[in-house]
């Protein structure tokens, strides 16, 4: 099914504007009318969310309507393979630096994201319990001897190969971790931890919910940037792991908020 057949029923105002942005990079353009039609809602909650949405930097505002900005039209986050290619040795430092706060016996989390997906392939001969909703980083800890793996199940996000949903969240709401390793699209001192997607915010909130430990993997490119929802206060963030391309003022910044910071190296 495409977005556009998708029924018209009451959203949360998070979810609605969720979907209006897969309906502007799936259409390519949409009106104010048609989006009145399909939610349900007045024009005015319509031009505020596009202008909203316009602030974030996720869509282009036109006479009428919204068009794609051009750089998002895969739908405004990038899928795994695009991602995977983007700031890749900083994501590999990063991983590195992370593989230090996980010690044999625990029980982790690992978010889904491409630099997670790094650090499990350095876990290879830990013995440890590895919680994942990622179905690549899955793949990659199956062939470990000594790492127990447990898939949450869930709706599959398409292109993105992670798990989402209520079913994701029930099963996450059972257990408890000592530590979750999160991916973030971008990380600032006002809104903290954010990503474009309403249901992986959800997930990540329950994720650092459930864990005594939340440690950020964020290279320097997403510091001092914010997406579309918020899944954590800067408060909420134990650790914060980047590349030495981190900007002096975004460091002094988080490390007066009380977050650990350390700077990855080669």
């Amino acid at each position: 099914m495409n977005p556009s057949d998708n029924p018209s029923h009451i959203l949360f105002a998070e979810e609605r504007k969720n979907e209006i942005i897969k309906l502007v990079n799936f259409k390519g353009k949409v009106f104010v009318p048609d989006l009145v039609a399909h939610f349900n809602v007045s024009p005015a909650t319509i031009r505020n969310d596009l202008r909203e949405l316009e602030g974030f930097h996720l869509i282009k505002r036109t006479h009428g309507g919204a068009i794609p900005i051009e750089s998002e039209k895969v739908g405004f986050e990038m899928v795994n393979q695009q991602k995977s290619v983007e700031h890749i040795e900083q994501k590999k430092m990063i991983a590195k630096s992370a593989l230090n706060y996980i010690e044999e016996g625990d029980i982790i989390i690992l978010d889904t994201g491409t630099t997670t997906l790094e650090l499990a392939k350095m876990l290879k001969n830990m013995h440890i319990t590895v919680i994942v909703n990622d179905i690549d980083i899955a793949h990659v800890l199956e062939e470990y001897e000594h790492v127990q793996v447990v898939l949450i199940g869930g709706n599959v996000r398409k292109k993105f190969r992670s798990t989402v949903g209520p079913f994701a969240l029930k099963m996450l709401s059972e257990i408890n971790v000592d530590k979750v390793f999160l991916a973030v699209n971008g990380f600032s001192m006002t809104r903290g931890g954010t990503t474009p997607d309403v249901n992986q915010a959800e997930i990540k909130k329950k994720m650092i919910e459930i864990s005594t430990n939340t440690i950020l993997l964020a290279d320097s490119s997403k510091i001092g940037k914010s997406s579309f929802v918020q899944f954590a206060a800067p408060s909420q963030i134990t650790t914060l792991i980047t590349d030495p391309g981190i900007d002096s003022s975004h460091l002094e910044q988080l490390q007066s908020l009380g977050i650990e910071v350390v700077i990855s190296e080669a």
